[in-house]
């Protein structure tokens, strides 16, 4: 029998941890649409981008998860429902695309695109919300080999998007 978790939405978001007011603002505006979709946030919780949007999934009442790259909880930022420590630095970023069914990339610097690299070669859809700049804004619509980059052009065409996708890939491993 299938948990009542297991059938939801997992929807992972990455972005710098610095950004600007924009980015943040799409960022939160994601998680506030994920929550209200009953789907469960994953970042990699800690602030920028991860912080903003789980800050708008826990506006909306929704489950989020932070994979943290050091030792302690006490890292995460305040939105965060379920801290993970790992221990792994930079490493963790495999396991925060693992954990999303989709991933929707925000703004992004250089370890934003070593989870969107990761998350393809895992075969996680990746959607890049474009008017967010940054990696976002430069891989969105791209192939990268076999592997396409979705884009997006508003927080609702992406959360749209990531759902779908992340549905469509649960029908084809069923």
């Amino acid at each position: 029998m299938k948990s009542r978790s297991s059938s939801k939405i997992y929807v992972t978001v990455v972005g710098g941890s610095r950004a600007d007011e924009r980015a943040l603002r799409m960022a939160e505006e994601v998680g506030r649409l994920v929550a209200q979709r009953g789907g469960i946030l994953v970042t990699g919780g800690r602030g920028g981008v991860m912080e903003a949007a789980c800050r708008g999934a826990k506006e909306a009442g929704g489950l989020t998860v932070g994979i943290l790259p050091g030792e302690s909880r006490e890292e995460a930022n305040p939105y965060v429902d379920v801290a993970l420590p790992t221990g792994l630095g930079n490493a963790r970023n495999a396991l925060t695309v693992l954990a999303g069914d989709a991933v929707i990339v925000v703004g992004g610097e250089a370890g934003t695109l070593s989870e969107v690299g990761l998350a393809l070669a895992y075969g996680k859809p990746v959607v890049a919300l474009r008017p967010s700049g940054g990696v976002a804004e430069l891989l969105a619509g791209r192939r990268i080999g076999a592997y396409a980059v979705e884009a997006a052009d508003t927080p609702e065409e992406a959360v749209s998007k990531a759902f779908e996708l992340a549905l469509r890939a649960r029908k084809a491993l069923s």
